[in-house]
């Protein structure tokens, strides 16, 4: 039995569109239901969610069964977090809060078996096909796919040298943890957020790698697009439910 092949990874560094949606509801059944939605990829969040590895484990095997990829963000880079992530399946992380090309390597290492990484050996995981994939430790790098978060000054002062990490796949920025900490905290749309937004976009670019970035409305996603990104989310879950249920209700009120 082969690895899965990763399409997504092919998919953003060709410089292919990628369309997505942040899932966040920590359900199984919601999970799929987007899943048949027709976006490109799904991020199964639990930083700011509350899920845990066996609500994520459930979420990624209800989306297999769709031609969907599955972005899986640890809540914190964290070895053990990524550890577990990756031994439940995931193929896609999104890690966050990476402000250093020190951290972007602690990323990476923690993807990545010895003596290339730290990452745990355990033979019989659903990421092997429970044993099934005879060379699943010497391949799985080749399939895994790293996307590393940059959202405050620190990040991006670092840029370039996050960027650049050998096994970083790609950067996505995040822009309402970035307008905080750039002193516009809830306010994206700030003409200096957008700055540095639009100019983090071209400086990853220039490195050589996509860029990815989550929008809340139709208006900056498609700003966004146009500036460069790769991999762009255009909607939550639970802003949908939130604000389409409000509207149905208003019409009767």
């Amino acid at each position: 039995m082969d690895l899965p092949t990763n399409n997504f990874k092919r998919a953003i560094a060709a410089g292919r569109q990628q369309t997505g949606l942040w899932v966040s509801l920590a359900s199984a059944y919601s999970a799929e239901i987007v899943a048949g939605s027709g976006f490109d990829w799904l991020v199964i969040d639990t930083e700011h969610s509350p899920n845990e590895v066996d609500t994520t484990l459930a979420q990624l095997q209800v989306t297999a069964a769709y031609p969907v990829a599955a972005v899986v963000r640890p809540a914190w880079n964290d070895k053990v977090l990524i550890k577990r992530h990756l031994d439940i399946g995931a193929q896609n992380l999104l890690v966050p809060y990476v402000q250093s090309e020190e951290e972007a390597l602690a990323a990476v290492a923690a993807m990545r078996f010895p003596t290339r990484g730290v990452r745990g050996v355990a033979g019989v995981t659903r990421a092997s096909r429970f044993g099934r994939v005879g060379d699943y430790a010497k391949r799985a790098h080749e399939e895994l796919c790293l996307l590393v978060q940059i959202e405050t000054r620190d990040g991006l002062d670092n840029l370039e040298k996050i960027a650049r990490v050998e096994g970083v796949d790609g950067v996505f920025i995040g822009p309402a943890d970035l307008a905080a900490g750039l002193g516009q905290l809830g306010n994206q749309g700030h003409a200096e957020v957008q700055s540095a937004i639009k100019e983090a976009i071209a400086r990853i670019k220039a490195c050589g790698k996509p860029a990815g970035i989550l929008a809340t409305d139709e208006a900056s996603a498609r700003r966004y697009i146009e500036w460069g990104t790769v991999f762009t989310a255009v909607g939550l879950d639970v802003m949908i439910l939130a604000r389409e249920s409000e509207k149905l209700a208003a019409k009767f009120k």
